[in-house]
């Protein structure tokens, strides 16, 4: 059983995602939240494994939210929601450790899966929203973090991965794109997280925007 608390200020919106998880066989709702400082607080108590959280919140934003809960030791994902106008807040609430976002419209299935998935270890669980997203706020980024890990590290097939990571592509795209088994994908994937310290795919998202991988004028490729 997946164990979700919903974070949002808005009651109906929180009713809503209640009543589409409550109808699944293996996601509980066991929380909510209208701020996220009555999340941090509500963790305190419940034990949740998915954090659904919004991101623009009175008290405390999702971002800060996030940064807190993702820095408990064995603490909950966070799956972060948000709308093109707060694309930017969403990719610094990925930057503060959240698993992955979400538009607000998601379709109920796509939600589910999400969620599933996040549960499951994964991340950036949507390419394409993931697609859509990058386009709107990957022209916000900074040129470059020079605290970062140099991606000089990676082989050339390895760099070429982190490439179609960033651009939104799932293992299976990039595995028909390079004509590769998606094991092997998967095994790219892993060298690229171990040499460039990074802790998932949404993290390898942010790494290719903010070092100039990837160049937010060319977001698909």
């Amino acid at each position: 059983m997946i164990r979700v608390m919903l974070v949002d200020d808005q009651e109906l919106v929180r009713t809503g995602f209640r009543m589409v998880l409550g109808a699944q066989p293996d996601i509980d709702v066991v929380g909510e939240a209208a701020d996220g400082l009555a999340a941090v607080e509500a963790l305190r108590t419940v034990e949740a494994d998915v954090v659904l959280m919004d991101v623009r919140m009175p008290r405390m934003d999702g971002v800060e939210a996030a940064r807190v809960i993702c820095a408990a030791p064995d603490g909950p994902k966070v799956l972060i929601l948000t709308t093109f106008d707060l694309d930017e807040y969403a990719f610094a609430a990925i930057k503060a450790g959240a698993a992955g976002f979400l538009l607000k419209d998601v379709p109920p299935a796509e939600l589910i899966s999400a969620i599933r998935s996040v549960h499951s270890g994964d991340a950036v669980v949507a390419p394409s929203t993931t697609r859509r997203l990058l386009d709107h706020f990957a022209v916000l980024l900074p040129e470059g973090d020079t605290r970062r890990q140099d991606a000089g590290v990676l082989t050339a097939r390895e760099r070429e991965v982190m490439v179609h990571v960033a651009r939104g592509l799932s293992n299976a795209e990039i595995a028909a794109r390079l004509h590769l088994a998606e094991a092997t994908v998967k095994t790219h994937l892993g060298r690229i997280l171990a040499k460039l310290g990074l802790r998932d795919r949404a993290q390898v998202v942010v790494y290719a925007y903010e070092t100039g991988v990837v160049s937010p004028d060319h977001p698909r490729g």
